[in-house]
């Protein structure tokens, strides 16, 4: 029996119990979610601890408004969370998975910037092909590109095409040396910038790391068949560009056991 049976199986005959029996379990996993919930401060706290380094290079990218340094895409803020979009040079468009994440952002940002925090989203496609794929997707955050930039490649989420084939697929990603199969890659960076205008790189984070930007994620987790992924080499196979969704079922009327309102005319 695949995943997917076996769940479907689980769901058709899953326990129901009284309602005391499930406020008993209810409160032993609330314990457990308090064990979570700690567990993920703390390591927060950690985050916040780690050392910091200087951002050393001059990064420039194309932004709609022209030419920008990395400093001018804090807008007036002191931190700045970018998230590195795979959208390469030549791509028809953007990953459907980072496009899942983009999806969640223009709800952020506003919040964000209260907490002293810009968004920002880079690609290494030119200007050009991001500002048309960003207005068919109806977005209106902030997203520059690192075309001419070294900059995907120095926080590894772009692999050169040498490099890559030289390493017949393995590439430096989420700190190891490991396969990857495209030379665009999905990630989280941070830095600060301080009162004298220097940059700093405080976190960056890849893999499933990314998933914070993911709300969905959160809620389907709350649900009875939770994330419902089943191909273990790409659990996200199901996601599509919000504009590439076929439509939603319309729910069927539920079976009757007959009665006026439901009789033949």
């Amino acid at each position: 029996m695949n995943t997917a049976m076996a769940e479907t199986a689980t769901l058709k005959n899953h326990p129901v119990v009284s309602k005391d029996r499930w406020l008993a379990q209810r409160k032993a996993l609330l314990a457990r979610e308090k064990e979570l919930t700690h567990l993920r401060d703390q390591i927060a706290r950690e985050r916040r601890a780690l050392p910091w380094t200087r951002v050393e290079k001059n990064y420039v990218f194309d932004a709609p408004e022209g030419r920008r340094a990395l400093a001018d895409l804090f807008d007036g803020r002191r931190q700045l969370l970018v998230q590195h979009f795979m959208l390469g040079p030549d791509w028809e468009q953007g990953c459907p998975s980072c496009s899942f994440m983009a999806d969640h952002i223009e709800g952020m940002r506003l919040h964000l910037a209260h907490r002293d925090t810009a968004l920002l989203v880079v690609s290494r496609a030119p200007l050009a092909e991001i500002e048309r794929f960003r207005q068919r997707m109806g977005w209106q955050f902030k997203w520059v590109s690192a075309h001419d930039s070294d900059f995907n490649y120095d926080y590894a989420v772009s692999f050169k095409p040498q490099e890559w084939a030289e390493g017949k697929g393995e590439v430096f990603y989420n700190y190891s040396v490991r396969p990857f199969p495209a030379q665009e890659a999905p990630g989280i960076s941070v830095f600060y910038k301080d009162d004298a205008g220097e940059i700093f790189h405080t976190y960056s984070t890849y893999e499933r790391g990314v998933e914070v930007m993911m709300g969905t994620y959160n809620l389907v987790d709350l649900t009875p068949k939770g994330r419902d992924e089943h191909n273990p080499l790409y659990p996200m196979d199901w996601v599509r560009h919000h504009d590439r969704y076929e439509p939603e079922p319309v729910a069927k009327p539920q079976a009757s056991g007959g009665g006026c309102c439901h009789a033949q005319g």
